[in-house]
């Protein structure tokens, strides 16, 4: 009974996978203007506590908030796409409102994959 329930489940998690990946874009390229903040881009802010940190905004697939990897959905992300360095970013937090300053925004490097 246990391995039929766990199979189902197997078949759940591969017919959502299905669904999906039509859906899915492959990001192969950096975007045109590489100053401004967009999926896949690293980031890096300081706090209102003059504090550094680092963030690399994915999809929701692929957050690891452990990693600095962020979804593009979460509040922190939202705030941040198309914004560029130098620009304040105000970001409502569970606990409060934050400022952040937006200091550094790097891509990876692409080898024409």
């Amino acid at each position: 009974q246990y391995r039929k329930k766990e199979l189902r489940e197997i078949d759940r998690r591969v017919r959502y996978l299905q669904r999906r990946l039509p859906q899915l874009k492959v990001a192969d390229k950096p975007p045109s203007d590489e100053s401004s903040i967009y999926f896949g881009a690293t980031v890096e802010v300081l706090d209102e506590q003059e504090q550094s940190r680092c963030y690399r905004i994915v999809g929701p697939d692929e957050t690891d908030y452990a990693q600095g990897s962020i979804s593009m959905d979460s509040p922190m992300a939202r705030s941040l796409l198309g914004r560029t360095i130098g620009d304040l970013v105000k970001v409502q937090l569970p606990e409060r409102a934050a400022e952040f300053e937006v200091t550094d925004v790097r891509y990876p490097k692409f080898n024409g994959v």
